[in-house]
């Protein structure tokens, strides 16, 4: 079993976002048992708190159910019940490697982009919170190449 969270600063636009397409495409390709997805937010305000509405609606639109409620990152439990940690941007990432306790919990940290095809297509995923509705789009773009990379990664290792 993969498991896998996705992680932003708050949990309701990228990271949720990563998490339902990434759910989707495991599940197009019949792999469900051997995945376990999900998502989390550095900063804890949104607890509880569905996915922004902007998100949510441009999501539907492609196809994808928003659904899972906002949570905080436990870097003790997260680094523990996961194989890999995906930051959505270099901010992301910081914080993340500096809750890392050792060299085995870093080694699960991954940036989102590096999945992307063709590879440095993007640099990072931009958050939309204040980009208006097209910074929901070009998330949704960026997360829909980087889960495809992510998802042929995941299986190719299997193998």
């Amino acid at each position: 079993m993969v498991r896998i969270l996705f992680v932003c600063l708050g949990n309701i636009c990228r990271s949720p976002g990563a998490e339902a397409i990434m759910k989707s495409l495991v599940r197009k390709a019949g792999q469900e048992k051997f995945f376990h997805i999900d998502s989390a937010g550095l900063y804890g305000g949104h607890a509880g708190a569905l996915p922004d509405e902007r998100m949510r609606r441009h999501a539907a639109r492609r196809g994808y159910v928003l659904d899972s409620r906002a949570r905080t990152f436990y870097p003790s439990a997260d680094f523990a019940d996961f194989d890999m940690i995906i930051g959505m941007d270099r901010q992301n990432m910081s914080a993340l490697k500096r809750l890392a306790q050792d060299e085995t919990e870093r080694a699960k940290l991954f940036l989102m982009t590096d999945f992307c095809r063709p590879p440095a297509l993007y640099s990072e995923v931009p958050d939309p919170y204040y980009r208006g509705e097209e910074g929901f789009e070009e998330v949704l773009d960026i997360l829909e190449n980087a889960t495809a990379g992510l998802l042929q990664v995941c299986l190719s290792s299997e193998k």
